[in-house]
C-alpha cells in the first residue's frame, strides 16, 4: 500500500486513506495492548482479592510505584486548535531526568498518602512504608495490597512488618526463599497483611486507577526539573484530597474470564504454536490444569473440548518443541506440565465418553 505523499506525490486525503483501510480490512484503532494472564495460581489470587474487596477490612490499603516517570520538556508550549480545542504538543523536547511517585490509596476514603522519590530502591520503600504504618490507627490491623516486585518480598520487608506488628521476625534461615516469604507476610496472625496481586494482575489493584488519573492531570505536562515536577505533583496531591478523595466503587466479579483464558490458549495453540516461548508454554499449560481441577464449570464444556482436540492435535509439535529446548530444568518443568494437562483432560473425556476408550 502506497500512501507515502513522495510516492503518490501527494497528500492523500482522510477519505481515501479510510477507503484503503477498508479495502484492505485494516482496523489500526482497534489494536490495544493486553496483559495475558501467566500466573498459573491467577484466579484463587483474584478470588481472594475480590472477595477482600466486597467485604473490606476498616485499614485497607492499596499500594504501588509508578517508576521512571521523565522529566520532558518541550521547545515550545503547547497549542489549542481553534474549532475543536484540542490539544497540539511540539514532538521535540529535552529530557530532565526522572522522578518515582511512591502512593497508597485509602480504600474506605479515596485519600492518598503518596511521595516523590528519584529512586525506588528498597530502602526508599521501606521509609515510606513505615511512614504510612505510622499515620494509621496504633494497634489496629492494617490490610496491604500490593504487587510482586522483589522489594515487597524481601526479607528486609519482613523485618519491617515484624517491627511494626510487635512480632518476632523468623530468622533470614527460615525465610531462606520466596515461598516462605510471601507466606508469611500474608499469614494474619500478626498486626500487617500483606496481600499480593497475581504475576499480570496490576489491575486488581485499585491505586492503578489513581495512577491513571495523576497521569493524565501531572504526568504527561512540560518540566524543565524534578523540582518543577514534584512542584506540580504536590499541588494535584493536596487538590484530590481535600476535594477529589473518594472510595473507587469494585464491581468486577471476574465472571467470563476464565472462559477467555481457556479460549485465547486454544487460539495460541491453534495459530501461533512455534511463537510461544518454552516458560510462556509451561505456565499456560499449567494454568489450563488449575483451572480445569479447580473451575471446571466456570468454563462450558465445549471450550474444554476444544481445548483438548488442539491439544491431541499439535502433542506432538509441543513435544518436538519442548525436546528441543537447551535448558534442561524448563524442559522439565514444561514436559511435566504438558503430561499433566494431557493426562487429566484425557481422564475425563474418556470417563464421560466424549472420546473412544
Amino acid at each position: 500500500m502506497a500512501a507515502d505523499p513522495e510516492i503518490v506525490n501527494g497528500t492523500p486525503s482522510k477519505s481515501t486513506i479510510q477507503r484503503i483501510l477498508k479495502e484492505n480490512n485494516l482496523k489500526p484503532h482497534q489494536s490495544r495492548y493486553f496483559l495475558h494472564i501467566t500466573d498459573p495460581d491467577f484466579f484463587p489470587k483474584m478470588e481472594h482479592l475480590i472477595q477482600l474487596y466486597l467485604n473490606p477490612p476498616q485499614n485497607l490499603f492499596f499500594f504501588d510505584e509508578c517508576p521512571g516517570i521523565q522529566m520532558l520538556k518541550r521547545l515550545v508550549p503547547d497549542l489549542r486548535t481553534e474549532n475543536t480545542a484540542k490539544r497540539i504538543e511540539e514532538f521535540e523536547y529535552i529530557r530532565n531526568g526522572t522522578m518515582n511517585v511512591l502512593a497508597f490509596f485509602n480504600h474506605a476514603n479515596g485519600k492518598v498518602h503518596a511521595e516523590c522519590h528519584a529512586d525506588h530502591k528498597t530502602d526508599t520503600f521501606l521509609a515510606i512504608f513505615k511512614r504510612h504504618v505510622s499515620t494509621c490507627p496504633a494497634n489496629e490491623p492494617i490490610h496491604y495490597v500490593m504487587d510482586n516486585l522483589s522489594t515487597h518480598r524481601g526479607y528486609p520487608f519482613c523485618k519491617i512488618v515484624a517491627e511494626l506488628s510487635g512480632v518476632d521476625c523468623p530468622s533470614e534461615k527460615e525465610l531462606d526463599n520466596l515461598e516462605k516469604r510471601v507466606q508469611w507476610l500474608t499469614s494474619e496472625n500478626k498486626r500487617i497483611i500483606i496481600h499480593f496481586t497475581p504475576y499480570h494482575g496490576s489491575w486488581l489493584n485499585l491505586i492503578e486507577f489513581w495512577f491513571g488519573i495523576m497521569n493524565k492531570k501531572v504526568s504527561n505536562e512540560s518540566y524543565g526539573s524534578p523540582d518543577e515536577f514534584k512542584e506540580a505533583f504536590e499541588g494535584f496531591f493536596v487538590e484530590w484530597d481535600t476535594l477529589l478523595a473518594h472510595p473507587f466503587k469494585w464491581s468486577y466479579t471476574g465472571k467470563g474470564l476464565h472462559k477467555k483464558a481457556v479460549n485465547r490458549f486454544t487460539e495460541m495453540l491453534k495459530h501461533d504454536l512455534n511463537r510461544l516461548e518454552i516458560s510462556t508454554l509451561t505456565k499456560q499449560l499449567c494454568l489450563m490444569n488449575n483451572l480445569f481441577d479447580q473451575y471446571f464449570h466456570d468454563v462450558p464444556v465445549e471450550d474444554w473440548e476444544k481445548l483438548f482436540a488442539v491439544l491431541q492435535f499439535h502433542k506432538t509439535t509441543l513435544k518436538n518443541s519442548i525436546l528441543n529446548e537447551n535448558g534442561p530444568k524448563k524442559k522439565q518443568k514444561a514436559e511435566n506440565a504438558l503430561n499433566a494437562l494431557s493426562s487429566t483432560m484425557e481422564d475425563y473425556f474418556r470417563q464421560n465418553m466424549r472420546i473412544a476408550a
